[in-house]
């Protein structure tokens, strides 16, 4: 079988047991900033696991696309080194929400394997938590394994929890042993031993753990599978390495068409490459980016690892993009997304590499700063790893380099910082429970959250459940007028009252099913009376809803100008203005900027109708609909339609036709990290505002402009106004043979005196100029020496410091002239420092 039909016939055989097909959630993972990437099948079902959110579904089923960069089987060092580590894999994995359990579960993983895959039972091994005594029966009395092969394990291997509180319960492991010698299995080397693999994790979630460690029973009961769908395709392959199957093949192909290269002779490399160029691709085609943080990092490091590897293959250009192309032949019929940006991908991709190579040469430079600093004959472990880090060098090139030089390597200092770094890996993966720690005022499970906000801005609705928050008070209703942030369109304000008290809501948040209105109490306490008016704030909602349709004009005119590539990267819908994040390598040019602009006005000015409708997703998608970064959706969606010009899914609130949006402005646009820009832009009376402020600077700015151009003519006539022949027409005094020409005069600018220097020069044969003038109470000396004078090695800088140091000043300048900056001192004491300063330097040369 192929991974593809693999894949098919798992998500197939549940759905014959009533399951539901879900699609993969994206790798950035939605709503949940606890987790750096989608990292387990489970994870889209989080909200339902901590009872926040109800299943669409009691019974699903699909294969998860997941990104793990540390933890077991997951060590970033050790993908490539064998043929079962990765950072991209795919998760088969089929969930009931409170309906079916541990005899559904068991039975049907065994039907599957070895019914419908025809797995070979003598080398299946199954484990099951050590207490859970159910669990073990099911599996001796339910299938047909040889109950030998059934091992009671400890919590370490056999007990899942999501966090240190929260749900958690046994789980039943089902291995097959891949070694050669089927005739000398171990039980003791299950877990122990890398003939044994791990096939399926049935997880069996009936716990809640408490702070104090203590554990209750959940209401309903869930099950949690996962399947690593490579090393099933191993086995059913007949591979003794996931990177031999069909996943891989084409990729193996093209790396060896363009490198010249032989997989077998180049194994490990092939091997990091081919995993890497995986996760690359899905994570950048679901929205990450290489940047220097976050997930965007984690990124990068995989991108320079990948590359570094290919060096091993004696490619010293970019070549992992042309490596995309393989991905999404191999990938893009179950993941249509890969085909749909795989232009954006490679261009991304290409960037980095080139960006990379560049860094690796200064990498060789950093590397000879570290040499030349370092007193010893060892290179400290922390400028390894930052060689390591910062700059992509492997450790075993630092070394290599080092012993050209006779120096070693701090291995255990590198060690250390690399520890430190996993633990913070491993710290970012880790699940933190997201439920609110409220102690909620009411035990119901009535119906609550229904949002009629689409048609009504004030309702009588009624409280269904309430706590307290610090000074806040979190209310939840039956119905509300008020939308909840998502999708970038920030949550509503307004008010909530009745006859008892009175509550201004400063935010509408979600959290799973539940709409949280977080209030500030204005008046009285919320009582018996449950019955209350809700009244959304109109001006403001308004305001929200004209952004909100002007950035789906943007988003297309966006597309129409720079290209198909674009995409949506985050969004801010806010009353004032509106934020735009989107998915572009290249600077925007003012010209581009201006087209965009004008699109988005024509279409303004075109007063189309916006149009709403509910359709089903597949129907949407069909249709050409733009779904949007970060939006989780149903089997049924919001499509929000704009003529023939934008189609998107959307659950935002919007205007009834471009036409209210007035006109629209891009105040600016900047690069926000590698390959993301985000684009300001503001519409209909923030228009007037900001024109007109631009107006006024422009009035200010001519203002300022005016007074300068009046202040130099100013400065000119005063300048022109010095009498430079009566100057130049007498010396005051002769020193030593040598001519003073000494005079105060009156200008509007000190760099003056250095123009009017010159004029006097070219009038005399030969002296020492002095020229000092006072604006707004300071005062300015300068000196000027003839030629002959410089050729006697009279200089005016020795001159005017001298002067200057004298009067408690400062200046300086060249031998024919300077200028310095003197305390204010009267004509007659300074021409007296002046004449002494001049004889004394004139009777020493």
């Amino acid at each position: 079988m192929k991974s593809s039909q693999i894949r098919e016939s798992f998500i197939s055989f549940f759905e014959s047991k009533s399951h539901a097909r879900v699609p993969s959630a994206p790798v950035l993972p939605i709503g949940d900033k606890s987790l750096l990437f989608t990292n387990a099948g489970m994870n889209q079902f989080k909200a339902i696991f901590l009872n926040t959110e109800e299943p669409k579904d009691l019974r699903v089923a699909n294969s998860q696309k997941c990104i793990r960069v540390s933890g077991k089987h997951n060590d970033l060092e050790e993908v490539g080194r064998d043929g079962f580590h990765h950072t991209f894999f795919e998760m088969l994995g089929n969930w009931s929400f409170g309906d079916y359990y541990k005899k559904e579960a068991i039975e049907w993983s065994w039907e599957l394997f070895t019914k419908v895959w025809k797995l070979d039972k003598s080398r299946l091994w199954v484990t099951v938590y050590e207490e859970d005594d159910e669990a073990f029966d099911l599996w001796k009395n339910q299938t047909d394994i040889d109950s030998n092969r059934i091992i009671r394990s400890g919590a370490k291997d056999n007990f899942w929890e999501m966090a240190e509180t929260g749900p958690c319960g046994p789980c039943s492991e089902i291995h097959y042993y891949v070694g050669n010698n089927p005739g000398d299995q171990q039980a003791e080397l299950v877990n122990n031993s890398s003939e044994y693999w791990e096939l399926w994790n049935l997880v069996f979630i009936q716990f809640n753990r408490l702070k104090d460690g203590t554990m209750e029973d959940l209401p309903k009961k869930h099950v949690d599978t996962g399947a690593g769908l490579e090393r099933i395709c191993s086995v059913l392959q007949n591979k003794d390495s996931n990177y031999k199957t069909d996943l891989f093949s084409k990729t193996i192909e093209d790396l060896e068409n363009f490198s010249n290269t032989k997989y077998q002779d180049f194994e490990v490399s092939y091997n990091v490459i081919c995993d890497h160029i995986r996760m690359l691709s899905f994570a950048i085609a679901d929205g990450v980016v290489p940047s220097n943080d976050g997930r965007g990092y984690v990124v990068r490091r995989v991108l320079r690892r990948g590359s570094k590897f290919a060096m091993n293959l004696e490619i010293k250009e970019p070549i992992l993009y042309k490596l995309v192309d393989s991905v999404v032949s191999t990938m893009s019929s179950h993941y249509p997304e890969l085909k749909e940006k795989q232009e954006y991908i490679e261009q991304t991709i290409f960037s980095e590499e080139q960006s990379f190579l560049r860094t690796l040469e200064n990498g060789v430079i950093q590397f000879e700063k570290i040499v030349s600093s370092t007193s010893g004959s060892e290179i400290h472990g922390k400028d390894a790893f930052k060689l390591y880090d910062t700059y992509g060098f492997p450790l075993d090139l630092t070394q290599l380099m080092a012993e050209e030089r006779k120096m070693t390597v701090d291995i255990d200092g590198f060690d250390v910082e690399m520890k430190n770094q996993k633990e913070l890996a491993k710290s970012g993966q880790k699940f933190e429970m997201d439920n609110l720690d409220l102690k909620w005022n009411l035990e119901t499970k009535s119906s609550h959250s229904i949002f009629v906000g689409y048609e009504n801005e004030s309702i009588s609705s009624k409280i269904i459940n309430h706590a307290e928050s610090g000074e806040d008070i979190i209310i939840i209703l039956e119905n509300t007028p008020f939308y909840s942030e998502s999708g970038g369109q920030i949550g509503d304000t307004g008010i909530i009252r009745n006859d008892d008290f009175s509550a201004r809501v400063n935010d509408t948040q979600k959290n799973g099913d539940y709409v949280l209105h977080i209030c500030t109490l204005t008046n009285g306490n919320i009582g018996d009376n449950l019955s209350v008016d809700c009244i959304i704030d109109v001006d403001r909602r308004n305001n929200i809803k004209v952004n909100h349709t002007a950035t789906h004009l943007l988003h297309q005119s966006l597309k129409d100008v720079l290209g198909n590539h674009v995409n949506q990267a985050g969004s801010l819908v806010h009353p004032e203005y509106l934020r735009f994040d989107i998915t572009h390598p290249n600077k925007i040019s003012s010209k581009e900027l201006e087209s965009i602009e004008l699109i988005v006005n024509q279409k303004i000015d075109e007063d189309i109708t916006v149009e709403t409708s509910i359709k089903s997703l597949e129907e949407a998608k069909k249709e050409g609909a733009t779904a949007l970064f970060g939006e989780k959706y149903g089997d049924q969606v919001r499509v929000v339609t704009m003529g023939e010009f934008s189609k998107e899914l959307c659950g935002g609130t919007h205007v009834s036709s471009t036409g209210k949006i007035n006109k629209f402005k891009i105040k600016h646009d900047k690069a926000i990290s590698s390959g993301i820009r985000r684009i300001n832009a503001i519409t209909h009376n923030q228009v007037d505002l900001y024109l007109k402020e631009k107006s006024e600077e422009l009035g200010l700015q001519k203002e300022a402009e005016q007074k300068k151009v009046e202040e130099k003519q100013s400065q000119s006539i005063l300048l022109d106004s010095v009498n430079v022949d009566l100057i130049a027409s007498k010396p005051i005094k002769e020193i030593n043979g040598t001519d003073l020409f000494f005079s105060k005069v009156e200008l509007g600018i000190a760099s003056d005196l250095k123009s009017l220097n010159k004029k006097i020069k070219n009038k005399i044969d030969s002296g020492i100029i002095f020229l000092f003038t006072e604006i707004e109470n300071k005062t300015t000396i300068s000196v000027g020496v003839s030629d002959d004078l410089i050729a006697k090695n009279l200089k005016a800088g020795d001159l005017v410091k001298s002067i200057a140091l004298e009067l408690q000043g400062g200046g300086g300048g060249r031998e024919d002239f300077a200028m310095a900056g003197i305390p204010h001192t009267n004509a007659d004491d300074l021409k007296a420092v002046v004449e002494k300063i001049i004889l004394s330097i004139l009777e020493e040369i």
